[in-house]
């Protein structure tokens, strides 16, 4: 599937992380950290394979508050140590995501920009995915400040 570039056809969040770009990266890098705060609130996940490469394979079950399981597949597409990660997810609902990590004055700036294949499946996951974004997000900045970053 090709990246979309319909600008409708993306989900965008912004964040600035408390952290230099150097310990937000490790927090997407390392997946005991990853694990703890990936997914919105109440969110737990199990993860079957994680290679932190270009090519490898994010295998990996969150699991909801409500007891569901939420099997995910993802292959990372581009790591640039501390500056950018690209993530496809490759099952249903297919999206691109890209977080570009910038240093500002020894915090971070994260963009995160979730690309869907389309516009009208943007507007559909919109919904879903700006409050879970933002609770994913805060997530991380909760494990963050717990570690002293």
């Amino acid at each position: 599937m090709s990246q979309a570039t319909d600008p409708n056809a993306a989900v965008r969040t912004e964040r600035v992380l408390s952290a230099d770009p150097r310990t937000v990266f490790a927090a997407f890098e390392q997946p005991d950290k990853l694990a703890r705060w990936w997914g919105p609130s109440g969110f737990t996940n199990t993860f079957e394979h994680f290679e932190f490469k270009p090519g490898g394979r994010w295998v990996f079950v969150m699991h909801g508050p409500n007891s569901a399981s939420y099997p995910n597949e993802s292959v990372f597409r581009e790591i640039e140590p501390h500056t950018r990660i690209v993530i496809e997810h490759v099952v249903k609902p297919w999206y691109r995501l890209t977080v570009t990590l910038a240093e500002r004055g020894g915090e971070t700036h994260l963009a995160w920009v979730q690309e869907f294949e389309s516009a009208e499946m943007a507007a559909k996951m919109r919904r879903i995915s700006e409050p879970a974004n933002e609770q994913n997000l805060d997530r991380l900045q909760s494990l963050l400040a717990s570690e002293g970053a």
